[in-house]
């Protein structure tokens, strides 16, 4: 193995450097192809008729984070980045850069004018927007890929790998490289599926459930309602817990516990959210429940969000404050000063407000250590 992860880095320089000076064509994908063969890469396509030409956006699930460069072996096709920072080594890497650095919304509108211009190849998109096994399920699609055209094609893609495990949580892209080269070789299988058109007044939600069923279904796993979202709260819980061995017929991830009966009709996204706002008002009974759910929604994470409204970075009105009044809005610092707390603790208003701007940076410094310290011990009680 590491006689072959030696051997390969040298050829794989060699492969980079074909790849960036050859022009996109049949034939370059052709030379690359074999060249990848002898780092141990082997692409495998079944049914490649049913590539449809006049696709603009393919759909596939999310095995590695070599999956954009394995498909475009067998066609020409980007993939936008959505994680880290443009650059070089997002160049390296293949994918393309759109320059946006905004919401999704900023995003989707420009990959719509990026798809409707016929001479740019199409979009190859992973509404997973994390990268699992690929063995026991699929993790929920966003639907944002399925905002830009009303007509996708699946793409189902599967990995195998001989003596180590294919895609494992929270590696790096540059540990599996080394792997790749490391292992004998590695077997991309791209199964091509019929195109999908969205339906007459079809919600993208509802679109993207259906075209996440159709891959569950070729794949023959389970199609999950887990996010991306929930599997990063799933590794950072892994993190700080100590690894539980695996006894065969344990219940898996998916499986989700039984929703109350007044929950029946809400989806299970709402649940969660709910759940986690509860767990914060406890420890923050004057911020408003509305605003928990907002910072909910981005972070999915309860000690994220805590964190942003005792540090300021979400403003909010106090319950107890009017928001018809002329005062600006308050951070959280600002808001736990002036506003009263109803039972037998009482905001340390003392501590946490000062009546002149300190001229030296370090009295600053302190004096904004010491309001943060009496606003963690205010949220403790």
């Amino acid at each position: 193995g590491l006689c072959l992860l030696v051997l390969r880095l040298f050829i794989g320089v060699h492969v980079f450097l074909v790849s960036c000076a050859l022009p996109d064509s049949v034939l370059r994908r052709f030379i690359v192809r074999v060249m990848c063969s002898v780092l141990g890469l082997f692409v495998r396509q079944s049914d490649p008729r049913l590539r449809d030409v006049n696709v603009r956006v393919y759909i596939a699930n999310h095995v590695t984070q070599f999956d954009h460069n394995v498909i475009n072996l067998l066609t020409s096709c980007n993939t936008p980045a959505l994680n880290g920072a443009p650059g070089f080594i997002c160049w390296s890497r293949g994918f393309m850069e759109l320059g946006v650095a905004g919401s999704r919304a900023e995003l989707v509108d420009s990959l719509k004018v990026y798809s409707s211009h016929g001479s740019n190849p199409p979009l190859l998109l992973f509404p997973e927007e994390a990268a699992t096994n690929g063995r026991a399920g699929l993790l929920r699609f966003s639907s944002w890929p399925f905002s830009i055209l009303d007509v996708v094609q699946p793409v189902a893609l599967q990995v195998q790998r001989p003596l180590i495990t294919v895609s494992v949580a929270d590696s790096s892209w540059i540990a599996e490289l080394l792997w790749t080269f490391f292992v004998p070789f590695t077997v991309y299988q791209v199964r091509w599926m019929p195109s999908v058109p969205r339906r007459a007044e079809e919600l993208s939600e509802d679109f993207a459930l259906r075209v996440q069923e159709l891959l569950a279904m070729e794949l023959g796993v389970v199609s999950t309602r887990l996010t991306a979202a929930d599997r990063t709260e799933h590794m950072k819980r892994l993190r700080h817990t100590s690894p539980l061995p695996f006894t065969p017929g344990t219940q898996p991830l998916a499986a989700r516990p039984r929703v109350p009966s007044s929950l029946a009709g809400v989806a299970p996204e709402e649940v969660r959210i709910t759940a986690m706002a509860q767990r914060v008002k406890e420890v923050l009974p004057h911020v408003p429940l509305e605003v928990i759910r907002i910072d909910l929604a981005q972070t999915s994470c309860v000690d994220t969000t805590i964190e942003n409204l005792l540090e300021g970075r979400v403003t909010f009105f106090p319950e107890s404050e009017e928001p018809g009044t002329d005062l600006p809005a308050l951070s959280t610092s600002q808001a736990a000063a002036a506003s009263g707390v109803q039972g037998s603790v009482a905001v340390p208003s003392s501590k946490t407000a000062t009546k002149q701007f300190a001229k030296s940076p370090v009295e600053r410094h302190l004096s904004l250590q010491e309001r943060k310290r009496a606003l963690y011990d205010y949220a403790r009680r």
